[in-house]
């Protein structure tokens, strides 16, 4: 691996801000290989867009990736001429093998790289190193697949980029998007600690990288792109595909038998459970093994007379009331009849689920060993039962309990209950009951007085006794 360059000629010079002290610097990465044909088109935009829209310090790499036609000469020249841009050569191909070499001895805050083609729009690249330099996020993306993206590309790529990124999240457990997206930035320090686990030199050094980070708990930040495909791609698609199931296959390998051991940032560590987490978590454990005895009692209790899918199903769905009821009180806090009802039929998806499960594991346990004991139904059943309690946790926090939620539903009540007391008819006697409190609310402290004043009248009028009102009548 060789890196040729003339320091006078093709190293851009530190940043420093108005006041000579340092700033944040970005360096932006522009892998190539036998590019002489756009190269001086495309540097030469980029470089035109961060002076005039970019509001830090940036530095322009080219890499050339041991290309055979004149792309080094392309890339030295401009290094020459633009005084943020500077030149790299590479004696051996693959686009992991530049990025991995000028990343991990760059001295930039925040590390990039974009494809020589400029298929994304540059636009994005201020919202794609934001949260970096703000510390807010360790890796960042330019995603295709997301909602907001604009993207033209043909029915075959956008097959195999969906189904290559399906596999990802399907095989590996990947929460990104896209991960071949060449729109990418990291933080230096963060992406030069996860470089020496990142095995591959090609096409899937990305992916792997993302894969690395996400296991490693660091945040990575995603942003929608405007892309357009590049006809001329020099992309050899067959062996890129074969390429990376290899690396999928190498990163899982690892990933199952702990091979890979990455340092886990102080974020992560000092990490603590969501507010209320702790109590909610304890209140439901001590609701969960009262009702899982009270089913199991149910269940042999039902089963000496009913067959072993009508004993599960009323053992289940007594015990799913009363644990929705229990924990409505105690792990979320709820009082009071307003939404009980609906809490329970919500609550009741946590039963059909249960429920599905458990029937399942009755059928698999009569396949595996029929004419089986109730106590082996049991530990199947209880098996089920125990993944169907953390979906319930789950749905009952994240939907039926959700805070949000609640406290919206309430708004939503007593607004619709405002707005049908306004509406209906209202006799004389109510009207002036609300006028009287509408002149209560809005008197100032100035009429104290005259409100003292009604109060002592409204007080002698209230307590008379029936004498007092014949007397009245006699006088009328």
């Amino acid at each position: 691996m060789n890196h040729s360059s003339s320091p006078a000629a093709h190293a851009a010079p530190p940043a420093t801000g108005r006041d000579g002290t340092r700033t944040e610097l970005v360096e932006v990465v522009v892998p190539v290989y036998n590019e002489e044909l756009v190269l001086a088109r495309s540097v030469r935009t980029l470089h035109s867009y961060l002076s005039e829209h970019f509001p830090y310090p940036f530095r322009i790499t080219i890499a050339d990736n041991a290309s055979i036609d004149g792309t080094w000469q392309v890339a030295s020249g401009l290094a020459a001429e633009l005084r943020e841009v500077r030149a790299v050569h590479l004696d051996q191909k693959g686009r992991g093998r530049a990025l991995r070499t000028v990343w991990g001895s760059s001295d930039a805050d925040v590390v990039a790289y974009m494809d020589v083609d400029l298929s994304t729009g540059l636009e994005a690249f201020l919202p794609l190193v934001a949260p970096l330099l703000s510390g807010h996020s360790d890796l960042a993306i330019g995603s295709r697949l997301h909602r907001g993206s604009a993207v033209v590309r043909g029915p075959k790529r956008e097959f195999i980029s969906r189904t290559y990124n399906l596999l990802l999240r399907a095989t590996l457990a990947a929460k990104f998007s896209d991960a071949q997206c060449g729109f990418k930035a990291a933080r230096t320090e963060v992406v030069q600690a996860l470089l020496a686990d990142v095995e591959d030199q090609t096409w899937f050094f990305d992916t792997e990288l993302l894969l690395l980070a996400e296991r490693s708990g660091l945040r990575i930040h995603e942003v929608p792109v405007d892309w357009i495909d590049d006809p001329d791609s020099r992309v050899d698609i067959v062996r890129t595909v074969k390429d990376d199931l290899k690396g999928m296959w190498r990163v899982g390998r690892k990933a199952a038998f702990g091979a890979t051991r990455m340092p886990v940032p102080p974020r992560v560590l000092q990490a603590q459970l969501p507010t209320g987490m702790r109590w909610q978590l304890s209140s439901f454990a001590v609701i969960g093994v009262l009702s899982t005895l009270a089913y199991l009692g149910l269940y042999l209790l039902t089963r000496q007379a009913a067959p072993a899918v009508l004993a599960n199903a009323f053992a289940l769905l007594a015990t799913a009331i009363a644990n929705t009821a229990a924990n409505r009180r105690f792990t979320f806090g709820v009082t009071g009849p307003r939404d009980a009802l609906r809490h329970q039929v919500e609550g009741g998806i946590a039963f059909v689920i249960g429920l599905v499960l458990s029937t399942v594991a009755l059928a698999v346990s009569h396949a595996v060993a029929p004419g089986a004991s109730h106590t082996a139904e049991l530990g199947w059943l209880v098996a089920a039962n125990a993944l169907a309690t953390v979906v319930r946790f789950v749905l009952l926090r994240a939907w039926v309990f959700n805070p949000h939620r609640t406290a919206r539903n309430a708004r939503d009540a007593d607004l619709s209950e405002l707005s049908s007391l306004a509406s209906a008819p209202a006799d004389h006697g109510t009207c002036r009951e609300n006028d009287h409190r509408t002149n209560r609310t809005n008197r100032t402290p100035d009429h104290r007085a005259d409100q003292r004043t009604d109060q002592r009248t409204t007080y002698r009028t209230t307590n008379r006794t029936p004498d007092h009102r014949t007397d009245q009548e006699a006088r009328r």
